[in-house]
């Protein structure tokens, strides 16, 4: 695979949902928890998509269980949560793992694109972020601490 456009991932709602529906879009890719301390990031990622999204820019949120059970709910369970605590707007997806042997396939691809530090392929913790460019290509990996404002000056750039 060469650019994040030719993945497929299921939608909150268990649909089938290609990435090319947001070619030519800036993605910030995230895998996301509803009880972590980094919890509260939802706020600022909705903030970033609700600023830029008519720029050409999405959010696109990927819970995951993987790190301390921290996402342990449903799809519904996580969707009205996100919607009740954040009024997400931005487009959330299936429950994915983006460690070891079931990894979903668009992480494994973007951790090998975007190794963290020393060159560690392996997502550390919830809320770590991808940046994506128009053309499908990632080109910025953000750690869990990293809020998604800090992250703003490099999305305006690929706008």
């Amino acid at each position: 695979m060469t650019t994040v456009y030719e993945f497929q991932a299921l939608d909150i709602a268990g649909r089938e949902t290609p990435l090319a529906q947001y070619r030519g879009e800036v993605l910030l890719i995230v895998n996301t928890a509803s009880k972590c301390g980094f919890t509260p990031q939802y706020e600022g990622l909705e903030a970033l998509h609700r600023q830029l999204s008519p720029r050409g820019f999405a959010v696109l949120g990927f819970p995951c269980n993987q790190f301390a059970s921290q996402e342990p709910g449903d799809a519904a369970e996580i969707a009205n949560f996100c919607k009740l605590g954040f009024d997400v707007s931005f487009p959330m997806f299936a429950k994915v793992e983006v460690n070891g042997a079931g990894a979903h396939p668009l992480f494994a691809w973007l951790k090998a694109q975007a190794p963290g530090l020393l060159g560690s392929q392996a997502v550390k913790w919830n809320f770590t972020k991808f940046l994506v460019d128009r053309s499908g290509k990632v080109v910025g990996r953000y750690a869990p601490t990293t809020p998604p404002e800090a992250i703003r000056r490099d999305i305006e750039a690929l706008l």
